[in-house]
């Protein structure tokens, strides 16, 4: 029995930054839950985190980070390269599996297994089966954003609806967090 994908996706624009996750779990061919929240704010509300892969280990690995953020003092580069450094060299740690993708009011990065922070070029990331879906559909958008009056939150639900439209392991019931870009308070 395999569970199956997700998508989560952040988009930072014009002074926000907005992550979204679908909430389809899907074990082999049967979907067994629509309103998994995936997306979920840690470090007094000022992080917020979005993970794909297995559930318990995506929760597992959300709580160590916010362990290291708890200990580097919010400081998220810090916390992220240190649980990548455990997450890769545990034992116990290096059997997860999942990624994830943690914001803050300055930084986008995704956090892996294999040991890779990694912040983007582009004010957009995407991971999980839908990833590659919704980061296209938001890069697009993004180019035209401003003559568009998009926002933040508008090109991260249209970009969702997009991956879901195209990937089985996507649903339309969307968790959406969001923060203002530069200041770390909660919108």
């Amino acid at each position: 029995m395999n569970f199956h994908g997700t998508t989560i996706l952040a988009v930072r624009h014009n002074g926000r930054v907005t992550v979204a996750g679908d909430g389809q779990v899907t074990l082999n061919t049967t979907v067994i839950k629509h309103k998994a929240r995936k997306v979920r704010r840690i470090y007094n509300d000022k992080i917020i985190v979005g993970f794909a892969g297995a559930t318990a280990d995506a929760l597992n690995l959300s709580e160590k980070l916010e362990g290291k953020l708890e200990r580097y003092n919010g400081n998220l580069i810090r916390a992220a390269v240190e649980l990548a450094r455990d997450w890769r060299t545990d034992k116990f740690l290096r059997r997860l599996e999942a990624m994830m993708i943690a914001v803050d009011a300055t930084q986008m990065l995704l956090i892996s297994g294999n040991g890779d922070v990694i912040e983007p070029d582009d004010p957009v990331i995407g991971i999980g089966s839908g990833g590659v879906a919704a980061t296209a559909a938001a890069t697009a958008l993004l180019a035209h954003a401003d003559v568009l009056g998009l926002d933040s939150g508008t090109i991260v639900t249209e970009a969702m609806q997009i991956a879901s439209g195209l990937c089985i392991y996507t649903n339309t019931i969307f968790s959406i967090e969001e923060i203002q870009a530069g200041t770390g308070v909660s919108a």
